[in-house]
């Protein structure tokens, strides 16, 4: 029996963890699964935990008003040290570059227990962009003894950085996985999106949180969102908007009194995967729907000036856009009345995967194990 203890603490490590968890949970014969949240972000958690029927064995509950990251990292590191001590776990599954990410290899590394990094090898080579996520991954991947990596280009960031080659397993990337799950399952607005929403127009989903991008950046994206609402007045826009307080205001100052456009509360992921889905097109500095959007034929501009997801901007489902109020109305405006550059956008091939990810992880963990449970299908996506 192999105890396997995966360890999440934000919406986005939730959901795409929670097919891998899910997935050793199909073999209680190999595997004890167990799961630890920090719970960084609280509520946004809760939400897919519920979704995808997960119940954490431990849950650090560390979320607080006004947490720095220093509290973050102080808080998870001391209360997974009681975890590991007790578990005793053969091996820890972290995810993606959140802070929880960082510290729980680091956690796990302080007792010696073997780090198996899901979606490693992401990198945009600015130590700043984005903050703190990109460290964060650099710091996991240093101290993983086994890389999940998403697509090719992952796998050779991290053989330039001398990863060894037998470590490193290209996968696809969970996200897919979760996301055809959830689209899979029916789901009806209602509420405001139900009653407030012009559905048979062209639908612009918005989402903007990122540290890089709070003050002068995002307000160039929110004008600029103003500005194509006001040019093209038969499209709807839809921004979930995130719970940071400077976030807020900016939106509501710039956007709150705009007909058509709809400031609504952050989603669950169920009817968030319903929306995309709905969607026209979709402006993010999100790192996951960069991977989310594709794979349901929706164009993505991404309004940072770096990406970690080279492979979208090569197939040509995602496009950078910056903060630039002028460069991002240009570009959607193309989208809108272009209908060729939409469908070639649109229609390009998602790199992302095919929705099998986390059986090729647990795969490569029962070989880890030497494990033999009859199925010999190929566990690389390559």
């Amino acid at each position: 029996m192999i105890k396997v203890l995966s360890v999440f603490g934000t919406r986005p490590e939730g959901i795409k963890m929670a097919p891998v968890v899910r997935e050793l949970n199909k073999y209680p014969e190999f595997f004890q699964a167990k799961v630890a949240v920090t719970a960084q972000h609280r509520e946004m958690l809760d939400q897919v935990l519920d979704l995808f029927g997960i119940k954490p064995d431990y849950d650090l509950n560390l979320m607080r008003h006004g947490q720095t990251l220093y509290d973050i990292t102080s808080g998870a590191l001391l209360g997974l040290k009681e975890i590991l001590e007790q578990e005793k776990p053969d091996l820890v599954l972290v995810h993606g570059d959140t802070t929880t990410t960082f510290v729980a290899a680091l956690a796990a590394f302080y007792q010696q227990v073997k780090v198996g990094h899901v979606e490693a090898g992401l990198r945009t080579g600015n130590k700043y962009a984005p903050f703190p996520e990109e460290m964060n991954r650099k710091m996991a991947g240093s101290l993983a003894d086994y890389h999940f990596a998403p697509t090719k280009t992952a796998k050779e960031n991290l053989l330039r950085e001398n990863v060894p080659a037998n470590s490193i397993v290209v996968t696809g990337n969970t996200v897919i996985d979760a996301l055809f799950h959830t689209v899979g399952k029916p789901y009806q607005f209602s509420g405001y999106l139900a009653d407030r929403v012009n559905w048979s127009k062209r639908i612009l989903l918005v989402t903007c949180h990122r540290r890089e991008n709070w003050g002068e950046p995002m307000k160039g994206i929110f004008q600029a969102v103003k500005e194509i609402k006001v040019r093209r007045p038969d499209m709807e826009v839809i921004f979930p908007v995130h719970k940071n307080p400077l976030v807020r205001k900016l939106a509501h100052d710039i956007l709150g009194e705009i007909p058509g456009i709809h400031l609504i509360e952050p989603l669950d992921y169920h009817p968030f995967a319903h929306l995309m889905a709905k969607s026209y097109l979709v402006l993010t500095d999100s790192g996951g729907m960069q991977e989310e959007a594709p794979s349901l034929g929706k164009p993505v501009l991404v309004l940072r000036d770096t990406t970690e997801r080279p492979e979208a901007m090569e197939a040509g489902t995602v496009k950078l856009v910056g903060t630039d109020r002028e460069k991002i109305l240009h570009e959607t405006l193309r989208l809108i009345d272009d209908s060729q550059y939409y469908r070639n956008m649109a229609h390009a091939v998602n790199p992302y995967g095919d929705g099998k990810a986390a059986g090729r992880i647990v795969r490569f963990i029962m070989r880890l194990f030497d494990i033999d449970h009859g199925n010999e299908e190929n566990y690389r996506y390559e």
